[in-house]
Formats: structure tokens, C-alpha cells, sequence
């Protein structure tokens, strides 16, 4: 058994590397270029197809991998989602055709499973070992700009890398996926004072916290967001191959969509810096709303026009993650318990993403089955998801008063 001290250090050493776990996980060079490759290796419908498979397997493991962490732990989880991750990278590099694009799909849905929950869980639980539970919010903060910096370096490299080859981003990420795998066994298993259900998924425990009207309330909306916020990544590439089809640029989609996804990390990280002042005038509750209504003005406003000057909207993409993501999660650690809480985390992710999914195999529908996505068809599928996003926001300004958001517990 390590000495008081020797604890503290190692929650304390949890703590330092969480962020850098966030930065290897997240240099996906291939995000500014997956829908790309998919189309030109396969068709549009097959690419949505493919995120639809992805988010899916994320999904059915969703709870299964929130029951894992909070029953066998913390770090095991997150090595397993690492293994997971590694193996999907392979895939993608080395297989051809749909069958293994799915099953790279796969595993990388397993690995965002595993990963979903508990690194938010180990940092609070490391900090709380460390008696350092009051900076929850100001860590939650730091792993989110290493998370959106690594997005913003790997989206413009690996547009480059796209030109070169198309495959190279993902070879590029498999490397990181590798050394997350070394990172992951650092870590620490963090002590819990409530001792796990023995029931398989728990989920009766989970009633206290689903009948709080500030946690179903931020249940809700992280739910939403999680959706509205990847409508443009799916249908953004394809987006930017369009407009600049019409000015004859479409050769450069790769580059433009690295460029276009480092920049919108960038002012992520840069709003980031003053949301914590926001927060402080605004209320948490009124800026969460604002976060959400810029995710559905940012739909609205792309599904209107496919003119190159629109690809800038899509800088501010990542604007509202960086207004509600890290102050989400710091508002509902504290009242959750530890045998719950990766669960509780697992079934937000997993009812936002059931339904991004369920919406998105209804898109693929409607999308080309050969060649190349029209703007027209983005149109349609985007006014529809801005006109939902617009009853959902008013449903939470109705509700926003008895969720008492900004209130001391």
C-alpha cells in the first residue's frame, strides 16, 4: 500500500496527465478528410453510412463501457479504449472496401465508448484523492483546450497529408493511438468511498439523479448538443467540396477542410480563455442557451446558401462546445455519486448519439448513392434538422427557471 503521500502523488500525477490523454486521443488528422475519402473510395450514402455504423457501435456500448468503468475501473477502461482505438487505425489503413471500413468504423466506436465518461470521472475522482475537488471546473477547462489544440494541429496537417495520400492521416493517427495505449498505463486507479452496484448495468441507482431537475435539465441539452454539434462535421466536408466546386477549387477540398477545422478549434480554444468571465455575467443557465441557439443559427445559416464566403460560418463550429462542454460536466460532478457517475456520463452520450444516428440513416436516404453529395440534397437534410433544433431550444428556455441551473445544491 503507497504512503498518504505516495497516494497523493500518484492522484496528482492522474491529474498532469489527463489533458496530455485528451491531446493524443484527439490528433485526428483525419477529421478535415474522412468524409472525402469515404465518397471517393465508396459513395456519399456509403460514407453517412459509415458514421451511422460508428455511431451506433458507440452507442451499444455506451452503458455496457459506463457499468465497466464504474465497476472494474478507471484505468483499465481507458486502456481498453485505447487497444480499441490502435486497432481501428489499422483497419482503416490496411482494409478496402465498405465490410472494412465498417469494421474499422467499429472499433472506433468502442473506443470513444470506453473513453466517454471516464476520463471526466478519473479527473474528478483524482482531484477529490487529492482534496483539490474545487478546481473540477478550472481542470476541466485545461483538458478541453488540450483536446481542441490537438484538433486544431492534426485538422491542418492532415489535410496536407490527404493531398500527398489520402490515407496518410489515418496511418498518422494510428501512431498517436499507439502511444496513447503507452500513456494509458500511467495512470493510477483512483479511491472510491461508495462501493459499486452488484446489479450487471446498475442503472436503478442512477433514479436519485434523474429525479434533480437541474441534472435531467442538463441531461436534456447535453443530449441535443451532442447531435447539432456533429451535423456539421458530417455534412460540413461535403459542404466545402460544393461551394468551391462552383468557383472551381473543388481539388482543394482537403486543404480548406484542414484549414477550416484548425481555425474553428482554434477560436475554441481562444473562447474558452473568456467563457469562465461569461459564465460569471451571464449565469450558466442563459449561456448554455446561448451556446445551443449558435449550434442551430449555424444550421440554419448553411442550409441557406452554399456560396464560398458561407465556409467561414463553419469557423464557428466549435464556438458553443467550448461555452457548455467542460461547464456541464463541472456542474453535475458533485452530484453524482462514484458508483454512477461513468454510467450517468455513458447514458448522456448514448441517447445523444442514438438519436444523431436514428436522424442520420434517415439522411443517408435522401443522399446520392453514387458520387458526389449535391448542395441541394445538404439543404434539405440541414433545414430539417434546423427546424427541430428551434422547438427543442424553446422547450428549454420554457424550462429553464425550474431546472434552477445557476442555484446552489
Amino acid at each position: 500500500m503507497p504512503s498518504e503521500a505516495g497516494a497523493a502523488r500518484f492522484m496528482a500525477r492522474n491529474v498532469a496527465l489527463i489533458p496530455w490523454y485528451g491531446f493524443l486521443r484527439n490528433l485526428l488528422f483525419w477529421q478535415a478528410t474522412w468524409f472525402l475519402f469515404f465518397q471517393s473510395e465508396l459513395s456519399a450514402a456509403e460514407a453517412i453510412l459509415l458514421y451511422v455504423i460508428f455511431d451506433i457501435t458507440t452507442t451499444l456500448f455506451e452503458v455496457p463501457s459506463g457499468w465497466m468503468s464504474d465497476r472494474l475501473g478507471r484505468r483499465i477502461t481507458l486502456i481498453a479504449a485505447a487497444i480499441a482505438g490502435a486497432a481501428g487505425m489499422v483497419m482503416l489503413v490496411f482494409g478496402a472496401g465498405f465490410a472494412a471500413f465498417a469494421a474499422a468504423q467499429m472499433l472506433l466506436g468502442m473506443h470513444s465508448a470506453f473513453v466517454s465518461g471516464t476520463d471526466n470521472a478519473l479527473l474528478y475522482e483524482s482531484l477529490a484523492a487529492d482534496g483539490r475537488a474545487q478546481e473540477v471546473e478550472q481542470q476541466e477547462l485545461r483538458h478541453w483546450r488540450f483536446t481542441f489544440v490537438a484538433l486544431a494541429l492534426s485538422a491542418v496537417s492532415g489535410g496536407f497529408l490527404a493531398q500527398w495520400a489520402p490515407a496518410l492521416p489515418f496511418v498518422a493517427s494510428g501512431f498517436a493511438m499507439f502511444a496513447l495505449i503507452g500513456l494509458s498505463l500511467a495512470f493510477t486507479e483512483p479511491p472510491r468511498a461508495d462501493v459499486p452496484s452488484t446489479s450487471l448495468l446498475q442503472l436503478e441507482t442512477l433514479g436519485p439523479a434523474f429525479r434533480q431537475p437541474v441534472l435531467l435539465w442538463l441531461f436534456a441539452l447535453s443530449v441535443l448538443m451532442y447531435g447539432f454539434s456533429h451535423i456539421p462535421f458530417v455534412f460540413g466536408q461535403p459542404f466545402i467540396q460544393a461551394a468551391l466546386q462552383g468557383a472551381g477549387y473543388d481539388a482543394q477540398a482537403p486543404v480548406v477542410s484542414g484549414a477550416v477545422s484548425s481555425i474553428m478549434m482554434v477560436l475554441s480554444v481562444l473562447m474558452s480563455l473568456i467563457a469562465p468571465g461569461l459564465r460569471k455575467r451571464m449565469g450558466l443557465g442563459p449561456m448554455l442557451l446561448l451556446a445551443f441557439g449558435m449550434q442551430v443559427g449555424l444550421i440554419c445559416l448553411l442550409a441557406l446558401t452554399n456560396a464560398p464566403i458561407a465556409i467561414l460560418l463553419l469557423f464557428l463550429r466549435m464556438v458553443p462546445s467550448s461555452l457548455s462542454g467542460p461547464f456541464i460536466v463541472a456542474r453535475i460532478q458533485p452530484l453524482l455519486a462514484g458508483q454512477t457517475r461513468a454510467t450517468y456520463l455513458s447514458l448522456r452520450s448514448f441517447f445523444g448519439r442514438l438519436w444523431f444516428a436514428v436522424s442520420l440513416f434517415v439522411a443517408a436516404g435522401s443522399a446520392s448513392s453514387v458520387g458526389l453529395m449535391a448542395f441541394d440534397e445538404i439543404s434539405a437534410i440541414l433545414t430539417w434538422y434546423a427546424l427541430a433544433g428551434a422547438l427543442a431550444w424553446l422547450a428549454l428556455l420554457a424550462s429553464l427557471r425550474r431546472a434552477r441551473i445557476d442555484e446552489p445544491d
